[in-house]
C-alpha cells in the first residue's frame, strides 16, 4: 500500500468529514512523497525534477510518475498537486470499492439514505491502522492538513526531511488557496441573492 491509500483508508475509517477537494490535493501530496522515496523524482527548490522512470506496482503511482514533466522548466510542487489532485479522491474511491476494500455503508436507518462508504477489515485496512497507531510523521502530517488531529502537537510532527517537509507545506499552502475560492463563492453567491430578493 501506498501513504495516499494508507490516508483515504485512515480519513474513511475515522469518519472524519473531509472535503473532496482538501482530500485531492493531501493524496497528490502523498504519492509525490512516495516518489521521492522511491529515488523517481527530486524536488530542486519548489520544482519537481524526474529521475529514471522507476518500476512502480501501484497503478496510481504508475500513473503519478508518467504524469511527471520531464523537460525543463520543470512543474513547481504547487502546480502539480492541482493538476494530479484534480478528481483524485473519486479515483481512489472507485479503485478500492473495485478491490473489494470499500463497501457501501447507508447512513441511518432508513434503507433510502444517502450512501457512503466504509472500509473492509483487509490487511491493507490494518496496515494503514497501523501506520496511524504507530503516529507514523507523513501519514500523520498530511492527515493533520486535511484536518484530521491524530491528539499530538505541532511539536511532535517528526517531519525530519526537509523535501518531505516542503511538499506538506505546499499542500497545506494549496488547500488555504482552496478554501480562499470557497469562501470568495459564498460571498458571490450570498451576494447575488441579494440582488435578486430586492431590499
Amino acid at each position: 500500500m501506498t501513504t495516499a491509500k494508507d490516508l483515504f483508508i485512515i480519513a474513511m475509517d475515522l469518519k472524519h468529514s473531509v472535503g473532496q477537494g482538501d482530500l485531492s490535493l493531501a493524496l497528490a501530496g502523498a504519492e509525490l512523497i512516495d516518489l521521492i522515496g522511491a529515488g523517481a523524482v527530486a524536488v530542486d527548490g519548489d520544482c519537481i525534477v524526474p529521475g529514471a522512470p522507476p518500476t512502480l506496482d501501484d497503478r496510481f503511482m504508475g500513473e503519478a510518475a508518467a504524469e511527471l514533466t520531464r523537460q525543463a522548466p520543470y512543474e513547481r510542487i504547487e502546480d502539480w498537486l492541482w493538476r494530479r489532485g484534480r478528481d483524485l479522491t473519486a479515483a481512489y474511491q472507485a479503485d478500492l470499492e473495485e478491490d473489494g476494500e470499500l463497501k457501501p455503508q447507508r447512513s441511518g436507518r432508513l434503507s433510502f439514505g444517502s450512501e457512503r462508504v466504509e472500509p473492509v477489515d483487509t490487511p491493507a485496512r490494518r496496515r494503514a491502522a497501523d501506520r496511524w497507531e504507530e503516529k507514523e510523521p507523513v501519514l500523520a502530517a498530511l492527515a493533520s492538513v486535511v484536518g484530521i488531529d491524530d491528539g499530538r502537537s505541532d511539536d511532535e510532527a517528526g517531519l525530519d526531511d526537509e523535501v518531505v517537509t516542503a511538499v506538506v507545506a505546499a499542500v497545506h499552502d494549496a488547500m488555504m488557496e482552496l478554501e480562499a475560492v470557497r469562501q470568495r463563492r459564498t460571498i458571490e453567491n450570498a451576494a447575488f441573492a441579494n440582488l435578486w430578493r430586492g431590499p
